[in-house]
């Protein structure tokens, strides 16, 4: 018991002086583990041996990138983002379509569809971005829902109708079926996987996504990798066997 004037036993006080030294030690233990768990997190990637083809996911964002770090890094392909909706072009995608290129990365273009835009002037904006190429990984259309550009969003049956004709058009530039790069958000709302038959590329950080009800072809694995490709964190997308 502690003594009258704050003093305190000498047993307490070795209880005391015990019980603080074994949370000090347990603190350095849980900030140790929670650091190397935050390093492992962000330079995970999936096993070679389960996803032999890997890659990278890179916008205006990411640049610039070091396409032979990445190439390094261990990515078998590439995915720029040519633009969004119909008047936003990425202002780098030639000079790093042409560098992904000189590395030897198979590449590919993604295109953040806008619900809110007409699909004639997003395919417009597509085919003038997007060289027609049939060496080109078939195309991808970024489909989230983004409340801030698009404040009154289609209905099912018209975002159907629209997106239909925006495949369509890029479709035959490409001459390749394009993905749906769906976020669970965007298939949430409006359940496009079993309305409209086109691969799925899912995201899901560590864990391999089933929200689309049916299978994926590709999966944003990580969206934080760490490389020496680039200052900043890069997607890492991998390819079903």
């Amino acid at each position: 018991m502690a003594r009258r004037g704050g003093k305190v036993a000498p047993g307490q006080l070795k209880l005391r002086s015990g019980r603080q030294r074994w949370l000090a030690g347990a603190g350095l233990v849980l900030l140790f583990a929670g650091g190397a768990a935050w390093w492992e997190a962000r330079n995970w990637v999936p096993s070679r041996d389960e996803y032999p083809v890997q890659g990278a996911w890179i916008d205006a964002g990411d640049l610039p990138v070091n396409f032979h770090m990445l190439k390094q890094a261990g990515a078998d392909f590439v995915y720029l983002t040519d633009g969004s909706g119909g008047s936003q072009r990425d202002p780098g995608f030639a000079e790093s379509f042409a560098a992904a290129r000189e590395q030897k990365l198979q590449v590919g273009a993604v295109h953040v569809y806008d619900p809110c835009s007409s699909a004639d002037g997003q395919a417009a904006n597509f085919v003038t971005t997007v060289p027609r190429d049939s060496h080109l990984l078939p195309p991808a259309i970024a489909l989230d829902i983004d409340d801030k550009a698009c404040r009154a969003p289609p209905d099912a049956a018209a975002l159907d109708s629209e997106l239909t004709t925006f495949l369509n058009q890029i479709e035959r530039h490409t001459g390749k079926p394009a993905m749906l790069l769906l976020s669970r958000a965007f298939e949430k709302r409006y359940h496009l996987a079993v309305r409209i038959d086109r691969n799925l590329w899912l995201e899901g950080d560590f864990l391999s996504p089933s929200y689309a009800g049916r299978p994926w072809v590709m999966w944003t694995a990580s969206d934080s990798l760490r490389t020496a490709a680039a200052n900043h964190p890069l997607r890492w997308v991998v390819v079903r066997p």
